[in-house]
């Protein structure tokens, strides 16, 4: 379930204590989506290794906390996973990479695609089991992220519209905790970031489009959300130095290599 504004701004002065007893001068603070998290310390790596000047460092906390953190001025930038909402406004929105969501299923599910319509049916409880979809006669499990989760709010938007998850969906707060959940268990379905399906999954076609970052970038791929910097104002100088530096083609590049879609 999603975070009250309270819980979220504790939750991120927590996440960003381990840090408070260094030299702050020059740091600059990254918080935010889990699905970013990963390619965002990735850079942070790169960039901190050529940059004795600036310190960058990167927590989670979900596409929620980054926005909040922003507001309360703990972070000069967030990391969000999902279009900002009408009510999260006046911030700057920097797109770094563009990523697919996949719809993700065990390796032995005889299914290997599915319409938008019926991912929303299944999601929704409507469909229950998979013989209803042409595979074998069990149940579906249904895996799901988190409310906050840039993840979730993007597959909200792109798949289930109005209609409510059902009930019995399990849920689980970062795509590698799907992807686990996912792999151990021969009915369920989850949808997680297509750069970070790994292990033995099965990505779904959707629509009768294949999920790789191929069909991403032409625009084929039906679910596609942007990875986005949120900033407030104008960013210090140590900021935008690592904003200039994720939009290079360096930067761009390795987001690329990590099945990332750049970001021009």
């Amino acid at each position: 379930m999603g975070l009250p504004g309270t819980a979220i701004a504790l939750a991120v002065s927590a996440l960003l204590c381990a840090g408070c007893g260094s030299d702050r001068g020059n740091a600059v603070h990254v918080v935010g989506s889990t699905s970013i998290l990963p390619f965002a310390e990735m850079l942070a790596e790169e960039f901190n290794r050529n940059n004795a000047d600036v310190r960058v460092e990167v927590q989670g906390g979900g596409s929620t906390a980054g926005i909040q953190a922003v507001t309360n001025g703990t972070a000069q930038i967030g990391t969000c996973s999902r279009s900002p909402k009408p009510e999260e406004s006046g911030f700057t929105t920097i797109t770094i990479a563009r990523d697919g969501i996949a719809i993700v299923v065990h390796p032995s599910n005889k299914v290997n695609g599915l319409t938008r319509e019926q991912i929303r049916d299944i999601f929704t409880g409507k469909i229950a089991n998979w013989k209803e979809m042409g595979g074998e006669d069990k149940a579906i499990t249904l895996v799901t992220r988190e409310q906050g989760s840039g993840t979730h709010e993007a597959f909200t938007h792109l798949v289930m519209g109005d209609a409510r998850f059902a009930a019995s969906a399990l849920t689980r707060k970062s795509s590698g905790a799907v992807n686990k959940l996912v792999e151990s268990d021969p009915g369920a379905i989850g949808y997680m970031s297509l750069a970070l399906v790994h292990g033995e999954l099965k990505a779904l076609t959707v629509d009768g489009v294949k999920a790789n970052a191929e069909d991403v970038l032409n625009g084929t791929y039906p679910l596609v959300r942007p990875f986005l910097f949120v900033v407030k104002g104008t960013p210090s100088e140590a900021a935008q130095k690592f904003i200039d530096f994720v939009l290079s083609p360096p930067a761009q590049q390795i987001l690329e290599k990590e099945g990332l879609v750049r970001a021009k």
